[in-house]
């Protein structure tokens, strides 16, 4: 079976975030625990949930353009991946340092992904 481009890129794309989120997750759970209040352990939390839910969105992605060819899904992995960068990793970043400005562009993330799934719902609307 032949991988179309996008499919094969969102597989790629989505199984390595995983595996970055299990050691991410790790290190937070292990690592970071005695070194930050519970507070910002929380936030770390958080950033390691989306972290996922968004690594598994990129593989539905990557089923979806497999199974519907004719549809172009690149904006939805493109949101999902950017939105995971300034999500979760901001919030790891700000849990880490203390600095403010990386917990402000959190938001930033956070609306990509609400991008991402509403492209993805509008494309999916439009399959016949």
């Amino acid at each position: 079976m032949t991988l179309h481009p996008l499919a094969k890129r969102a597989f790629i794309i989505g199984t390595a975030l995983l595996a970055l989120g299990v050691l991410i997750g790790a290190f937070g759970a292990h690592g970071l625990k005695n070194m930050v209040e519970a507070e910002k352990l929380v936030t770390f939390e958080t950033g390691v949930r989306y972290h996922f839910y968004h690594a598994f969105g990129i593989l539905i992605v990557g089923i979806l353009q497999q199974l519907f060819q004719s549809v172009r899904l690149s904006a939805s992995l493109f949101s999902f991946l950017v939105g995971t960068l300034l999500f979760s990793f901001n919030c790891y970043l700000y849990v880490i340092t203390g600095i403010k400005t990386f917990a402000m562009i959190v938001p930033i993330g956070g609306v990509l992904f609400v991008i991402g799934w509403v492209a993805l719902m509008l494309k999916m609307i439009k399959l016949k």
